[in-house]
């Protein structure tokens, strides 16, 4: 039986009064533990409820048990998703040196035999707020039973009381595994090879077609300007992102393009996809950069990670902002240099010279979805079109 409160189920073996290393860096007496649901969806969905989790972890002054992700995108009842432990994906080695005194993660096996354990279910709804669901994590925060587990909803379904810096925190600890790292390289290196002599590097677009984003993406503004009368501006066909990212003044030419999108899930085959870019912009997607096999090899959750990795090393950018992939890109890609509002670009919203505008993700945030999945958020200034 699960409560939904903080309230003990059952205690088995003896309570363990002696301290831990992980335990005393978290400042308690001894460690003690997180578990939470199996984390769902695509890689940065799973990357922020990761976070998520993790940033509750530390909250209740426990280490995080080692979380089950999803190596497919199926995450119904009829078709449940492939699971992949974390490790397959993050070295758990680096992340625990990286986050050394913030939060750790464990491993199941850490978790004394017969330690006490309690359950909790979070509430749903409306009219569990996320005031609510603070006061809840504050009486958790109280209980000094070893294991703690939450069962229910995937954490990016949480309600969410951390700002970004806090969120940036715990995806800088986060390191792809070694082998995952080789394939990385070895499609740059493809990269390089293909790009031209007067000008050796290439720009990534992350171009968001697919036939489940178009629904998506659809519904969304057709519900915003029958509800509230807003025009939001989140789909972008292929001619119009072509176009946009043509316009974009700063790009060095002539130009590789990297095309980073879900194949599986296009509409249409690849080759539509390289139509149309002129002659000073070279498009290519896996298959012509002779790296489908690699890509291959992997399930969906890793050959996303190893495309994430691809348009994080561009030259140049070009992304959705409404879209999760892209903004954590970008907010990546903000790190790593700070102050340039010429090197990510947001196809969905357009300058008033009709270019994809300037992306630079906003760091001071209060909360992560500001900036990142359903916003519309850009913060270099620059006109709009009208």
């Amino acid at each position: 039986m699960a409560l939904s409160g903080c309230y003990l189920l059952g205690f088995q073996g003896k309570d363990r009064g002696d301290r831990i290393g992980g335990g005393a860096r978290h400042g308690i007496e001894r460690e003690r533990f997180l578990r939470v649901p199996q984390i769902i969806w695509g890689l940065n969905n799973q990357k922020i409820a990761l976070a998520r989790a993790a940033l509750t972890a530390r909250y209740l002054n426990r280490s995080l048990l080692m979380p089950t992700l999803s190596a497919s995108l199926s995450h119904n009842s009829s078709s449940p998703a492939q699971t992949i432990p974390f490790d397959a994906v993050f070295s758990l080695d680096s992340f625990n040196s990286r986050c050394s005194g913030f939060v750790r993660i464990a491993r199941e096996a850490d978790v004394p035999d017969g330690a006490p354990a309690v359950e909790v279910i979070k509430g749903s709804g409306r009219r569990w707020t996320a005031a609510r669901d603070l006061e809840h994590l504050e009486e958790c925060r109280r209980q000094d039973h070893e294991v703690l587990e939450i069962l229910g909803k995937n954490p990016f379904l949480w309600p969410d009381h951390w700002a970004v810096r806090e969120y940036v925190t715990i995806f800088q600890c986060l390191e792809l595994t070694s082998s995952i790292i080789s394939d990385v390289e070895y499609v740059a290196s493809r990269l390089e090879l293909a790009s031209s002599s007067r000008n050796p590097s290439y720009v990534a677009v992350h171009m968001r077609i697919e036939r489940d984003w178009m629904i998506h993406c659809r519904n969304t503004e057709k519900r915003a300007l029958e509800k509230e009368g807003k025009k939001l501006s989140i789909c972008s066909s292929k001619e119009e992102i072509i176009d946009r990212v043509r316009r974009i003044e700063s790009l060095k030419r002539p130009a590789l393009v990297y095309l980073a999108v879900a194949d599986v899930l296009l509409e249409e085959g690849e080759s539509s996809l390289l139509r149309g870019w002129g002659e000073d912009l070279v498009p290519v997607e896996k298959k012509k950069l002779g790296v489908l096999d690699r890509y291959a090899r992997h399930p969906y959750l890793i050959q996303a990670a190893i495309d994430y990795e691809i348009c994080r090393r561009a030259t140049v950018f070009v992304g959705n902002s409404f879209s999760t992939f892209s903004s954590l890109v970008v907010l990546q890609r903000t790190l790593d240099a700070p102050h340039s509002c010429e090197s990510s670009f947001a196809y969905n919203l357009v300058t008033d010279k009709g270019s994809a505008r300037p992306w630079l993700a906003d760091l001071s945030k209060a909360s992560l979805s500001e900036i990142s999945y359903e916003s519309l958020e850009v913060s270099c200034a620059v006109t709009p079109a009208p």
